[in-house]
Parts: structure tokens; C-alpha cells; sequence
């Protein structure tokens, strides 16, 4: 089939910017999981997918399932929760393209098996952990997760219940290996390389691996008027060199795209008089080298226990994420390839900086990514953007991707 790019974009544009709207917040975007706007999403892109001709139902974590056809089916899919202060495309994009893309192929009467994947996890903004949703889907969920708390106390055992789901159901939202053929996401880049490129997509050679820790720095509070410099057991003067000594180190490997980040910082007891007596903050440490990131982890400890030694200080560490390094499988990277190119563009390859839940579905099936440009490689802002023109490029080649693949 030939499909049109620009009214695929336009209404890509206008689905993207209906599901924008469910927000917890007015005046930006917040859609955490398994919360009432979480809810409201998941209806809606059920809606579009019984629109498109799709069979729908919904798993023990909330995945929105969209089927076509039968056989050894090709897994579309991506997310519908968001970050705080969240921007429009990051994961609606990919959800969006996929029902589509499967409506396309439905009305124009091609016999494929395929499911929609509406994931609710990735983002990981609720619960210190994150690819629940397509943990469960590729049969490798964590139930050591269930009792984490989000910031309110609600553990997620709780929010499954409250949502309606039953956590003894998660093993059967599990898809069979020989079940399924493959796995494609449509996301937004997130970064510059394609603008800076002029190219519009890009397909995906592999996703970084990251470590995610939290910091606990211990010293002892105390009046901020009489206690000495010298004397003075800072948790946030220690936490403030370890942060510095993580930024020296993950510098270290530029060739490698390792890159450190501290995302959240909490000083207790919190006064503008007091020295703060404990710290925690957390640790994101990404590179495309499982190798060279663990080895980056354990002499970002090292120093953080010196550091803490030297200024009398107890340093501890909570790990609470950890996922590999993923490769996309090389044979839907060409055929993605081939896709773009016979809408007329050079496909550019390039790795993921993010994690997406194509790195988690490597562990069921070989899995494929494919990049869209958006405006000046914002994203996790307000000001993401994704232009009609790319996201119509976008779904067409998905659509020629999915007439060419080969279960």
C-alpha cells in the first residue's frame, strides 16, 4: 500500500495533542502510572485501537493490548506515562504510530499479526523502578518491586489494587517467546543528532546500559552559628565533592557516551539554620559499555567512601535499577533501513542515550527501534516538539516496515 504521510502526521498530531491534555496538573503535563490520569489515557488509546479495527484488552499492569490477525505476532508498541512537567511525544508518539500503522494495514485488508503495546511504566517517575509494564510482557518482572512506595507511601502492590488489578495475574501477561517474532518502537529521538544530521529518522543500533543508585550521606547536624568549619561533620558539603567526583569520572569516557547524572538531592533536616545532618540523592550513571559503566560504579564508590573517610562522614548505597546494555537485532535494523529509505531518506544509525522498552523486550524477541527528529534534541520538557512532516515519514515507514517484515 502507499500511504500518505501528511494526513498520517496531521492525525498523529491531533491524537498526541487529545491524550496531552489528561494531565494530573493544570498548566503542564504530569501522567504517572497507575493514577486516575493513567486511567483516562488507557481508555483513550483503548478507544483508538477498537476505532482502527483492533481487538483490545488489558493485562495485570495496565498494558493496553491492540490485536490484528493471527499468527506469530509483531509486537508495536511504546508508553503513555510521562515525567513531570512532561512534553507531548515522548512515548505517546510511539503508541500513536503503531495504532496507525495497524489501521492502515486493517482497512486496506493485509492478513498480519500484530499487537499495539500502550505500555504505563517507563518512565519510572512514580516508583523507584520503571519497565514494569514491559517487564511483565517479556516474562521478566521483578516482585521484589511490589512492595517500593512511591512518594505518598502507596507501594505499588497497593496502586495495582487500586487500579483494579490483581498482582497475582502478572505472570500471565507474559508473552510466549515462541509466540512472538519481533519488536518495534517508534520514539522520538530525544537529542540533536538527526537536526544536526538534517535527516528526519534515524534507526537504532543499541540502547545504553545504566546503573541507578541512591546516596546516603551521614554526618551530624548542627547550629550553624557555633559549630567550627573545622569541626563540622557537613553531609551536604561531602555529598556536594562526591557529586563532583561522579562527574569526573563518567567525563572520563566521551567515546563511549557515558554520562553521570544526580537527579534528585534531599538535605535533612531541611533549615536554613541548621547543617544538614543527612543527605540522600541519586545516581544516574548510563554508557554503551556494560564493562566500563560497572567498573565507572565502582570507583564512583571508592571515592565517595574516601571522600566521606576524610571529612568524617558515613556514606551508604541503595542500588535500585540496573539494566544491560541492549543491541537492536541487525536484521530489522536493515529492513527499518529499507524502509526509510524507499520514502526517499538516508537512514542515519545511532545509538540511544535513554533507556526505552525496547531494551527490555531484547530479553523476549529480537527488537528495533526507530528514531524521529524533534526540534533542538529537546525532550523531558514542555518544549518538545515533533514536526507533522517527520511524524508522517515516521508511521509510513513503519507501515512498509511491517509489509516487509518476515516473522
Amino acid at each position: 500500500m502507499t500511504p500518505d504521510p501528511q494526513s498520517l502526521g496531521e492525525r498523529a498530531a491531533a491524537m498526541i495533542a487529545e491524550l496531552g491534555a489528561i494531565s494530573a496538573e493544570p498548566g503542564r503535563l504530569v501522567r504517572l502510572f497507575l493514577t486516575p490520569e493513567h486511567r483516562r489515557a488507557a481508555d483513550l488509546v483503548a478507544n483508538w485501537m477498537r476505532e482502527a479495527g483492533l481487538t483490545v484488552s488489558e493485562d495485570a499492569l495496565g498494558t493496553v493490548r491492540g490485536r490484528l490477525g493471527e499468527g506469530r505476532r509483531l509486537l508495536i508498541g511504546s508508553h503513555i506515562d510521562t515525567v513531570i512537567d512532561a512534553g507531548k511525544y515522548d512515548g505517546p508518539l510511539g503508541v500513536v504510530a503503531g495504532i496507525l500503522a495497524a489501521g492502515a494495514l486493517a482497512n486496506a485488508g493485509r492478513p498480519l499479526a500484530i499487537d499495539v503495546l500502550a505500555f504505563g511504566d517507563e518512565e519510572g517517575s512514580r516508583f523507584p523502578a520503571t519497565f514494569s509494564s514491559s517487564s511483565a510482557c517479556a516474562g521478566v518482572f521483578d516482585r521484589a518491586t511490589l512492595p517500593l512506595a512511591d512518594r505518598d507511601g502507596v507501594t505499588l502492590a497497593d496502586a495495582l489494587t487500586r487500579y483494579g488489578k490483581k498482582a497475582a495475574g502478572i505472570a500471565d501477561a507474559a508473552y510466549r517467546p515462541a509466540d512472538v517474532a519481533g519488536y518495534v518502537e517508534i520514539h522520538i529521538e530525544q537529542g540533536p543528532r538527526l537536526e544536526a544530521e538534517g535527516k528526519p529518522l534515524g534507526v537504532v543500533t543499541g540502547i545504553v546500559g545504566q546503573t541507578r543508585l541512591r546516596v546516603i550521606v551521614t554526618g551530624e547536624a548542627g547550629h550553624a552559628g557555633t559549630v567550627p568549619m573545622r569541626l563540622r561533620r557537613d553531609a551536604l558539603a561531602g555529598a556536594v565533592e562526591i557529586a563532583q567526583a561522579l562527574e569526573r569520572i563518567a567525563a572520563e569516557h566521551p567515546e563511549d557516551d557515558m554520562v553521570g547524572t544526580i537527579g534528585r538531592i534531599d538535605a535533612q533536616p531541611g533549615a536554613v539554620n541548621i547543617i544538614p545532618g543527612q543527605v540522600s540523592f541519586t545516581i544516574d550513571l548510563r554508557s554503551l559499555t556494560d564493562r566500563l559503566r560497572l567498573d565507572a560504579v565502582a570507583r564512583f564508590q571508592a571515592e565517595a567512601r574516601r571522600i566521606a573517610a576524610a571529612r568524617k562522614l558515613e556514606v551508604a548505597f541503595d542500588p535500585f535499577h540496573e539494566i544491560a546494555t541492549a543491541a537492536m537485532a541487525p536484521k530489522l535494523q536493515d529492513t527499518l533501513a529499507a524502509s526509510v529509505a524507499a520514502l526517499g531518506h538516508e537512514p542515519m544509525r545511532l545509538a540511544s542515550g535513554a533507556g526505552h522498552d525496547a531494551q527490555v523486550m531484547t530479553r523476549l524477541c529480537p527488537s528495533a527501534m526507530l528514531f524521529v527528529r524533534c526540534r533542538g534534541g529537546i525532550s523531558h520538557n514542555p518544549a518538545e516538539f515533533c514536526s507533522v512532516a517527520d511524524m508522517g515519514l515516521a508511521i509510513a515507514a513503519l507501515i512498509d516496515f511491517i509489509e516487509r517484515f518476515k516473522p
